[in-house]
């Protein structure tokens, strides 16, 4: 059931969603056009997991990719390519999506020499919305023709455990460990939620490293199936997980990782861990 809290926290999701047109039908801007980029606070939801956003206790990176990017070059031909977007868990603010979307869109008429000037440009913007450093990679298509796509995460997959499910929403109770200290990488792609405010469905796989006591195989899928009807964005989900391992479970060390099927030609993909963690980026195969 929710609490007052989390409906206070969904109304003004939904007033920021009137604000930045999210769900509501829109129109595209012919030229370049930063306004349409729009911020969401992270510190509402963290407080809500009772994380404090001074005080965070992971670190980690969101890592985003646009596969719908284009503009024109100067003699009017038209460029498309792919955009990597990665900026630190500690911002401020995340982006909403819509909005990136709306963005790129303002670029397909706009005209600029080169794609270094189109990265240096986006950067720019990005950075000043969030209020935090963005490094933004642009990749003509024709230079992905090795890129490699993974099957799946790596680790053991949790998903042909034989469990019987009925807690759709999530239940932090069902994670348990017990003795002896292991060291294992677990997945599943079994991981749906559901968009905050559109209550679209949001499909993703978990990879969970950990160091520490064993943690239950059987309750952890449990716990993940049980986001299934769960209202939340990506980075809030997988800073959930992250949280709820920690607490239940105390390991000395556990990195959390989300890859989430793409909507609106973007997916994303956040990763949060007790330890510094490389920027890393493969896409698996629903990507």
């Amino acid at each position: 059931m929710a609490t007052t809290m989390d409906q206070d926290l969904k109304n003004s999701y939904e007033e920021m969603a009137q604000d930045c047109e999210l769900g509501q039908q829109s129109d595209y801007d012919n030229q370049h056009n930063p306004a349409r980029l729009y911020p969401i606070p992270r510190a509402g939801k963290r407080r809500e997991i009772d994380l404090d956003p001074a005080k965070l206790i992971f670190y980690g990176f969101d890592c985003w990719n646009h596969y719908e990017v284009s503009w024109l070059n100067t003699k009017g031909k038209p460029v498309v390519a792919v955009a990597v977007i990665n900026y630190d868990c500690h911002s401020p603010c995340i982006i909403e999506s819509k909005s990136l979307k709306l963005y790129f869109n303002s670029l397909n008429n706009s005209v600029f020499d080169n794609v270094h000037v189109v990265e240096a440009l986006v950067q720019k913007d990005l950075s000043l919305c969030i209020d935090s450093a963005v490094t933004v990679q642009i990749v003509p298509l024709a230079h992905f023709k090795n890129e490699a796509i993974a099957t799946a995460f790596d680790g053991i997959c949790l998903d042909n455990l034989d469990i019987e499910c009925s807690v759709y929403h999530v239940k932090s109770d069902f994670l348990e460990c017990s003795a002896p200290v292991v060291e294992e990488v677990l997945y599943s792609d079994l991981l749906k939620s559901n968009c905050l405010v559109t209550n679209q469905p949001d499909w993703g796989s978990v990879q969970i490293s950990y160091r520490g006591r064993r943690i239950h195989h059987e309750g952890l899928l449990k716990y993940l199936v049980s986001f299934r009807n769960h209202n939340e964005f990506h980075e809030q989900c997988i800073e959930r997980i992250f949280n709820d391992i920690l607490t239940h479970c105390q390991p000395e060390a556990l990195t959390v990782k989300g890859r989430y099927t793409r909507r609106g030609g973007l997916d994303i993909n956040p990763c949060r861990s007790t330890e510094p963690c490389a920027f890393e980026n493969v896409r698996l195969i629903r990507q």
